[in-house]
């Protein structure tokens, strides 16, 4: 059996910038779909919302959307709207957004298990960038004194 045979699957909303994804986890309310939209708003590409979908492929993690409703998302107290989307991005990137990030700059990433494989993992930080801080992360990385 080939290891993009297994399908995983997470309460979470994923979206991609370029070929790497962010997988949006939290529970119900904490703004998963609300960032999602603010990364599409900045030329993010919807994977899956509130579904999201872990293949193995190559001994990586790739997110893949449900078959169902393509490029929807919610926007809670506006209803169901049509996104761009893609089909299926690498995971390089977890926000949880049940937690709040407090340091300034924290002192040492944080890893969360996604398949057997970790995955960096950022808290939500209550600030009007953080979206364009994890838009600018998935694009072009952090830099290297802090790493």
């Amino acid at each position: 059996m080939s290891d993009a045979s297994v399908i995983a699957r997470y309460h979470a909303t994923t979206v991609a910038v370029g070929d790497a994804a962010v997988m949006i986890t939290g529970p119900s309310g904490s703004g998963k779909s609300a960032l999602a939209l603010e990364l599409i708003g900045l030329g993010a590409q919807l994977v899956a919302d509130d579904l999201s979908q872990i293949v193995m492929q190559e001994g990586a993690p790739f997110v893949i959307a449900p078959p169902e409703m393509p490029g929807v998302i919610e926007a809670r107290g506006v209803g169901l709207i049509n996104v761009p989307h893609c089909t299926k991005a690498q995971l390089q990137l977890v926000v949880d957004m049940g937690q709040i990030e407090m340091s300034r700059l924290p002192s040492s990433q944080a890893v969360t298990n996604v398949n057997g494989c970790e995955i960096e993992c950022l808290f939500r930080v209550d600030a009007p960038y953080f979206a364009i801080a994890v838009f600018n992360l998935l694009r072009h990385g952090r830099h290297a004194a802090a790493q």
